[in-house]
């Protein structure tokens, strides 16, 4: 978060750490978090051998395998240049869990935390490093609520980023959503692991969103986005969903909806 964490400059090359879920459902997320940085005059690179962080595993309560996976891509990102991630919980493992995974390897521990002073969250990154000033270009005003993840809440401070980014467009009113500190129901595989929990925590969530009179629910985490616009689409309610780097694009530099 910005009251603990020294920012560096505004760098002229990134990479870019794309997650499995934009990678495999909602690839135009990946591509508008690209855009939004490519529109500063920043070099984005997306190294082709990353893969997953490893959450999965690692809060299944599998660390080994976790540091698996992750120790496949530590050298994937040998330049210096920050790390940028388009979710916050999966910005949240490479960055606090990663180092831990490694605590019995000197050499790797060391690696895992050189790269962990380097991820930002996309919002945090937008905000703090680049410093944008966003100017929006969409024509229209609307009415959205704001989704974060429990972890990129807790975490990475996410939604105090997405916020700051979401007020510079006058035109967009933020509504807030009963309980909405409250979990999805996701939480990765314990969707999985307890289906009926999961399922009526999402359909709360659901009714929460809904209730708010909001015209789209914008996310910075893919999970939460598909549990929710499919929850609600199972129960045949209307709830637009957005990832948050195409919703700022959209307004500030890509096509209107």
């Amino acid at each position: 978060m910005s009251g603990t964490r020294t920012y560096p400059a505004k760098p002229s090359d990134v990479y870019l750490f794309g997650t499995c879920l934009i990678d495999l459902f909602v690839p135009e997320a990946g591509l508008d978090a690209v855009r939004l940085l490519e529109r500063e005059g920043i070099r984005v690179h997306f190294p082709q051998g990353q893969s997953c962080c490893g959450q999965p595993a690692y809060t299944s309560g599998n660390p080994e395998e976790a540091a698996r996976v992750a120790a496949a891509q530590l050298a994937l990102f040998s330049e210096p240049w920050p790390l940028v991630v388009p979710s916050g919980s999966c910005a949240g493992m490479l960055r606090h869990h990663w180092p831990r995974l490694f605590e019995n390897d000197p050499a790797l521990a060391a690696q895992a935390t050189a790269l962990a002073g380097r991820v930002f969250e996309l919002a945090e990154f937008l905000l703090h490093v680049v410093r944008v000033h966003l100017k929006d270009r969409a024509g229209h005003g609307e009415r959205i609520t704001l989704h974060t993840s429990c972890s990129a809440r807790r975490e990475m401070g996410t939604r105090e980023h997405a916020l700051a980014l979401l007020a510079q467009l006058p035109g967009v009113e933020v509504v807030e959503h009963a309980r909405e500190s409250e979990c999805c129901g996701f939480g990765g595989t314990f969707s999985l692991k307890h289906p009926a929990i999961s399922g009526a925590m999402v359909s709360d969530k659901v009714d929460r969103l809904i209730a708010t009179g909001c015209e789209r629910m914008v996310t910075a985490d893919c999970g939460c986005m598909l549990n929710i616009r499919h929850a609600a689409e199972h129960a045949q309610r209307e709830l637009p969903t957005e990832h948050l780097a195409s919703f700022l694009w959209r307004h500030v530099g890509g096509e209107k909806a």
